[in-house]
């Protein structure tokens, strides 16, 4: 699964199956939430290696969305090869801001702007220094 890391953008390739589709066969906007969820999660593997270990590491550490826009801007229908594209766009003491966009081939259908809150135990902590250093170069290379 994995995707690709290049120029500080993540890319996941998504085929829509029927599972993701409504009853008039478009995506189901909930569909595109498990996408981009998939998308994030790659995004830090591929800067910081498994969540598990990350969360091990640092003594229980998770990630919480804590607030995101939606902008559904064309339908994807069953069978499309979609792209999910992350890339870093902001960090804060405990947060990252994360830009997506699900694509098909050139054409965007979707975007979104994701806070992710950095927590333990139920309270918000700062983003650990190994995990801001990658997404700090992430959000240079994708700039």
């Amino acid at each position: 699964m994995g995707g690709t890391l290049s120029d500080g953008v993540h890319r996941l390739p998504i085929r829509v199956y029927y599972e993701d589709t409504d009853f008039s066969g478009f995506v189901y906007h909930a569909s595109y939430l498990r996408f981009m969820e998939r998308g994030r999660t790659e995004l830090l593997r591929a800067l910081a290696g498994d969540q598990s270990d990350l969360h091990r590491d640092a003594r229980g550490l998770v990630f919480v969305v804590r607030k995101m826009t939606l902008d559904f801007l064309k339908p994807a229908r069953m069978d499309d090869l979609l792209d999910v594209r992350t890339w870093s766009s902001e960090l804060k003491g405990a947060s990252m801001h994360l830009t997506q966009e699900v694509r098909r081939g050139d054409e965007v259908v979707m975007k979104a702007d994701v806070v992710v809150a950095c927590v333990r135990e139920g309270r918000a902590i700062r983003l650990p220094d190994s995990l801001r250093r990658s997404l700090t170069r992430s959000a240079t290379d994708a700039g």
